[in-house]
């Protein structure tokens, strides 16, 4: 059955799009948009922050004595 068929006898199953493809039309599932890469590197962006922040710690904790 075609596209069109399907869709005029209410056979399409298809779900809609979630919200970033409604924000951004070249976003795809592990697309490369801002909106799904800031998402997807959300917990290592965190880690990586963590980390610049414990090395200026120790930077200062050796050159304060």
């Amino acid at each position: 059955m075609s596209l069109f068929k399907a869709i005029r006898y209410g056979k399409e199953k298809r779900k809609e799009w979630s919200f970033c493809k409604r924000v951004d039309k070249r976003c795809r599932n592990h697309g490369g948009c801002l909106w799904c890469l800031s998402n997807r590197l959300h917990k290592f962006q965190k880690a990586l922050t963590k980390a610049e922040f414990s090395e200026e710690e120790s930077y200062e904790e050796n050159n304060s004595i």
